[in-house]
């Protein structure tokens, strides 16, 4: 596939960390997985494997082809650079499947990663835990050609009908940030929210920014990225973070992971090949 989209380098909040994780050091095991020793790498749920989950159906520009071991697309691209960091490697790497809302309750998990657009928050890290950064980006608003949200700031948006997923920090930046005279259109996944837009049921839809762009590029004709939202125009610069069961201890290994790729410029490099961000929107206006 051909990239669609520009880079975004990530804001990594990833000062110099003194971590006992694995890296992808000469020493370290990449075919059979896992570092050695007591190495907290080695701490997966299955001996030797690491296992990856995303949700279901994943979709582009995040995995493409609903294939996350294809290693293409934004997400597929970076997990397998993590896991590759920590020492898994071809059929030491195995992907599941878990909904978006399940993955960040607590409990036990059926997987030791999970990358999906899980925005890092408070509410969620009690319950589970969060990776370093691997990208952040903007909330956006799409809309049909017409849209009664084209040129609408964000005052303005309040008498609108909007729609997003449920679970999702683009549902509560509806909620918290825009707050609408009505009560917005919650939906399962991101599909549904599609369908609502293009049959009319929403004025608009918000979405994180790849996500839109890809959405009004790709899969709905007639539609635009109206515009995004800054921190001055209520945004909140949303930081995706892989999500892991809480107090895992493979959070220290996975973070330096992170931060190895971070400084040897292989996560920028990743984001350059599948993201589009930037100028590429127009910034919704407060008032």
């Amino acid at each position: 596939m051909r990239p669609l989209f520009r880079p975004l380098i990530p804001s990594l909040a990833a000062a110099a960390l003194v971590l006992g994780a694995c890296g992808s050091d000469s020493d370290s095991s990449s075919s059979e997985g896992g570092g050695e020793g007591g190495d907290s790498c080695s701490n997966t749920i299955t001996d030797g494997v690491l296992t990856l989950a995303t949700g279901e159906p994943a979709f582009e520009p995040w995995v493409v082809n609903d294939d996350p071991a294809s290693g293409e697309g934004f997400e597929a691209a970076v997990a397998m650079a993590v896991a590759a960091e920590m020492g898994y490697e071809g059929d030491a790497v195995t992907w599941v499947r878990a909904g978006f809302d399940e993955a960040i309750q607590p409990g036990a998990k059926n997987f030791d990663l999970n990358i999906q657009q899980f925005s890092i928050t408070a509410e969620r890290d009690e319950a589970v835990d969060f990776s370093l950064p691997y990208y952040e980006g903007n909330q956006a608003i799409v809309g049909l050609e017409g849209s009664a949200a084209e040129g609408a700031s964000l005052a303005d948006l309040k008498g609108l009908k909007l729609g997003a997923q449920s679970g999702t920090t683009s549902l509560q930046f509806i909620t918290d940030i825009i707050v609408p005279d009505s009560d917005p259109l919650v939906y399962d996944d991101n599909s549904a929210v599609k369908a609502a837009l293009e049959a009319n049921q929403i004025d608009a839809a918000i979405f994180d920014l790849p996500t839109a762009l890809y959405v009004s590029a790709v899969e709905i004709e007639g539609s635009s990225v109206i515009g995004q939202f800054t921190r001055d125009t209520g945004g909140q610069g949303d930081q995706l973070g892989f999500v892991l069961e809480n107090e895992s201890a493979l959070k220290p290994c996975v973070d330096a992971a992170i931060t190895a790729l971070t400084d040897s410029g292989e996560l920028g490099t990743i984001t350059d090949t599948w993201l589009e961000v930037g100028d590429v929107a127009p910034i919704v206006p407060a008032e």
